[in-house]
């Protein structure tokens, strides 16, 4: 009898729990869906700022992230605008009465160099209209003073600064502590500057990766210092000695020598857009933020085009498989490829690619079929941040490519990696492995034991094999002489600049000037756009975010700045098969 109490027992508690879970599941559900559904309809008031704070990392379509409070009730969400939304939202305030000017407040820009440069030429475009932008900091970082150094004022706290003294780049090396930890990277690379596993191979930086990075880091120096001339009305050489002498000390050296206009508190700023407004001193400025702007419609246009150019955006590592909403995997991509290219309402692509590269055989897969829409209708490959190895790959058959002078582009090289896990296995864990084969190659490859050299062999045969198919890619889409080719090759980066001499890039510019390329070539005048993969709804995105099975943000935020290494580390692990990836970007600063 007992036996049977605690039996049934124990099953209505189960029940009762899983029903509870379920309850509190659809409650869960129930509340984030109705955190989207039940927001008004924004309207803008008349003489409106609009207010972009652009600290996080941009990404180029907009995404949701969950915040909680004590109870569900309290459950909100996060939204990041995307980089096409940002410049959309601020070409929208151009032409809308009620924005009279735009409010820059932040310190730190969470975009690279060509995602700044893109919202930098929107603001630029919004001056036109005549109204004001202006800008406030306690302290301003290097490349956000370049987004903002447009403004019609820039304000800086008087105890504040703005970082003004050029840039440098640093990279880590794990070589020593690989060998502490009993792992030696076995490493097959073609190509002098491919510079990825430097840091996994020398103590140091190369002579050519000097090289490399110095030339990388000196052009986008001379682009940021030629802008900020234009801009601030101060000759170049007068900007490069205050740069190089690190003459910018203080908020009042900043104004002294014309980087700033004024060293205001945040206070003083609020009076002087009062001014702008002509409203009174104790009224109160009407701000919208980006986030709610992002959600009025834009005037319309009149047009009911059935004619489509599809922007496809394609952003992270290039992976084999599926992939996610993080990375750029070969199946999705073929697939959205393939469905663009069979509608016949779709007159042509813009391939958005901010990828750094990744898998070799992924990236060749997706090339191909870039290569077969191209011969059907225009392909205009808009470049982000990184378009380089992988990322070019998959570029290099499109129509046209258009990069951002800053964008790094080219790293045509390929690598592969290959860890003997012997000395980690044996005298630090205590394991030992023995098998019997059927072949020779039966184990090939491995990690549990050193490589031969006939395997050795085997091995960076593959790469020279990829590589000079990689090589050929791009002198077959881009109709270079393969000598010339040869010569930028060997897994050098290039700036969008050095690209656009080389015959790499057509044209610099933005995804504006991708689409506005893509229409010409199409010869279509009435379109309109659509967005490619199609995002999910905004409470689903949320959804997602708890389905997944790491905790890359908790991992953030207790490792700090040594969070990179440990990507960096973590990246290497799963690198399989031979690999289209440009160096480690650097940590710019």
């Amino acid at each position: 009898m007992s036996f049977w109490k605690v039996f049934f027992g124990s099953l209505l508690a189960f029940i009762i729990g899983f029903f509870v879970v379920i309850f509190l599941s659809v409650l869960l559900i129930a509340g984030i869906a109705s955190t989207f559904t039940k927001e008004e309809p924004v309207t803008v008031k008349a003489n409106s700022v609009l207010s972009l704070d652009l600290d996080y990392d941009i990404p180029e379509q907009t995404t949701y992230r969950p915040n909680f409070g004590f109870s569900f009730a309290d459950f909100s969400a996060s939204v990041d605008p995307g980089l096409y939304d940002i410049v959309k939202s601020i070409q929208k305030a151009k032409d809308d009465d009620n924005i009279k000017g735009i409010y820059l407040n932040f310190g730190f820009s969470g975009g690279s160099m060509a995602t700044t440069e893109q919202i930098r030429t929107a603001l630029e475009d919004f001056r036109k209209s005549g109204k004001f932008v202006v800008a406030y900091a306690e302290l301003m970082t290097e490349k956000s003073y370049y987004l903002c150094s447009m403004s019609d004022k820039v304000f800086v706290n008087p105890k504040g600064g703005i970082e003004f003294n050029g840039f440098n780049a640093k990279y880590t090396f794990y070589k020593h502590l690989l060998e502490k930890v009993g792992v030696e990277p076995q490493i097959f690379y073609d190509g002098k500057f491919k510079t990825a596993t430097e840091p996994f191979r020398l103590d140091s930086m190369s002579r050519e990766n000097k090289l490399m990075t110095q030339a990388l880091l000196g052009d986008v120096q001379t682009h940021l210092i030629s802008k900020i001339s234009e801009s601030r009305k101060i000759p170049v050489a007068t900007l490069d000695s205050i740069n190089n002498n690190f003459l910018i000390h203080t908020a009042y050296d900043a104004v002294r020598y014309g980087i700033a206009d004024s060293n205001y508190f945040v206070d003083q700023v609020y009076d002087y857009m009062r001014r702008q407004l002509k409203i009174g001193a104790k009224d109160k400025i009407s701000f919208i933020s980006l986030a709610k702007y992002m959600s009025v419609p834009a005037k319309s246009t009149g047009s009911t085009a059935d004619d489509k150019i599809a922007i496809l955006f394609a952003q992270g590592d290039i992976v084999d498989g599926s992939g996610d909403d993080d990375n750029i995997g070969s199946e999705k991509y073929v697939k959205e490829l393939r469905k663009l290219r069979e509608d016949d309402k779709v007159k042509a692509i813009v391939f958005r690619v901010n990828s750094p590269g990744g898998s070799a055989l992924a990236s060749d897969v997706i090339a191909r079929e870039v290569q077969l829409t191209a011969k059907e209708k225009p392909v205009v490959v808009s470049m982000g941040d990184y378009a380089a190895s992988g990322g070019y790959y998959i570029s290099a058959y499109a129509t046209k490519i258009v990069a951002q002078p800053n964008t790094l582009t080219g790293s045509i090289g390929v690598f592969g990696i290959l860890p003997n896990m012997q000395k980690l296995f044996e005298e630090k864990l205590g394991l030992r492995f023995d098998q019997v084969q059927t072949g020779r190659y039966s184990d090939f490859p491995t990690v549990t034991r050193p490589l031969r050299d006939d395997e050795r062999k085997l091995f960076q045969d593959g790469v020279d094999s990829i590589y000079a198919e990689f090589k050929s890619t791009v002198v077959t889409g881009r109709k270079l002489d393969a000598a010339m080719v040869d010569s930028i090759a060997q897994g050098r980066v290039w700036t969008g600049n050095q690209g656009l001499k080389l015959g790499l890039v057509d044209t610099l510019g933005g995804i504006d000037e991708a689409i506005s390329m893509a229409a010409r070539l199409a010869n279509t005048k009435s379109y309109r756009i659509a967005q490619y993969p199609s995002q999910d709804q905004e409470w689903i995105q949320v959804m997602k975010l708890f389905s997944k099975d790491d905790n890359t943000e908790v991992i953030k935020r207790n490792l700090g700045m040594l969070y990179p290494m440990y990507n960096e580390l973590m990246e290497l692990s799963k690198m399989q098969g031979v690999q289209a990836r440009m160096p480690s970007v650097p940590v710019i600063e």
